[in-house]
């Protein structure tokens, strides 16, 4: 009689930030596979990337390819660790070769925040006094919002989440433009005074949802991810990625998007604004959500006929002059 050998359940590695949002993030995946595959061992392995280490010199600036995602990229391809957890709109539409997005979780609030100093919690978005400093390290805000309050003061602002409310709250600045999903997962949904209408900022690009990094040659763990995907996200933010891929746009371009799903249909709306919110083209295409990829592109050229091209031409001759 012959014996089997059954091989010991596998242990897999999760790669996150060290940030509080990257590990609060990063925990919950951990949970919900956990939770679907009991006799597997899920283990959480923390890095520092380029983004968390540098502080003081704005985003827009240092270059955005992998500046949240390379260290813990090396790690997967090196197998020092099997997967990463990314905020989807810090993880570049292009991959490096050997890397897939494995799966895209369901997606909390996608949209922009205005959080307020203590003085201007009678305020909204639209009624802060002319010249008051609103904090932001986003082109995309930036460009959106000064488009339509050109009288507001826009200053940089870098840190992770507690340290730039810290400044908030200390008074170096009368407001901040935060993402809505970052403080509802941090439980600090009391901080948001409201959030920003569509019709003034359009969100990042994934905006709100999980993007799940691995090795493409891992059939086994490829499988597994999928069972915490949730496809409706995947289909309104392969649609945006793809959007953003054909502009050959960045994370830190002034590119904005929506995506809404109705039945078997996807709406993508998209905006490309300069820097100094002078010029913007918008424009929507709707089609079938299985199809999320070809109306990122059909948009791409739409907004091309525009002028986008120009728009973002000129954006990327300030960014390589360092201005």
């Amino acid at each position: 009689m012959t014996s089997v050998v059954s091989s010991p359940p596998r242990t897999i590695r999760i790669g996150s930030r060290k940030s509080q949002l990257a590990l609060v993030q990063t925990y919950w995946v951990q949970a919900q596979l956990q939770k679907s595959f009991p006799d597997i061992t899920f283990e959480v392995h923390t890095m520092s990337t380029q983004g968390d280490k540098i502080l003081d010199v704005a985003l827009a600036k240092i270059g955005d390819k992998g500046l949240f995602t390379k260290e813990l990229e090396v790690g997967m391809l090196n197998h020092e660790i099997d997967f990463a957890v990314h905020s989807l709109k810090d993880l570049p539409t292009n991959l490096p070769e050997g890397l897939t997005l494995a799966a895209i979780t369901e997606r909390e609030n996608p949209a922009d925040a205005l959080v307020v100093h203590e003085k201007h919690k009678d305020k909204q978005i639209d009624t802060l006094p002319e010249g008051a400093v609103i904090g932001t390290s986003s082109l995309r805000r930036l460009a959106q919002l000064r488009h339509h309050f050109p009288h507001f003061t826009f200053k940089d602002v870098r840190g992770n989440l507690i340290t730039r409310l810290a400044k908030l709250d200390a008074g170096e600045y009368d407001a901040l433009i935060l993402a809505a999903a970052g403080l509802e997962r941090l439980e600090m949904s009391d901080r948001i005074h409201q959030i920003i209408p569509k019709e003034i900022s359009l969100h990042a690009v994934g905006q709100g949802a999980l993007g799940i990094e691995c090795r493409a040659d891992d059939s086994e763990l490829l499988t597994l991810l999928k069972a915490i995907e949730h496809p409706a996200t995947r289909d309104r933010c392969l649609a945006e990625r793809s959007f953003l891929r054909s502009l050959e746009g960045g994370c830190q371009v002034p590119i904005g998007v929506n995506t809404e799903i109705s039945g078997e249909n996807l709406t993508l709306t998209g905006i490309v604004a300069s820097i100094d919110g002078q010029k913007l083209v918008k424009d929507s295409v709707t089609g079938i959500a299985n199809n999320a990829e070809a109306l990122g592109t059909e948009l791409a050229e739409l907004l091309r006929q525009q002028g986008a091209q120009e728009i973002l031409s000129e954006i990327f001759a300030v960014i390589q002059r360092g201005s």
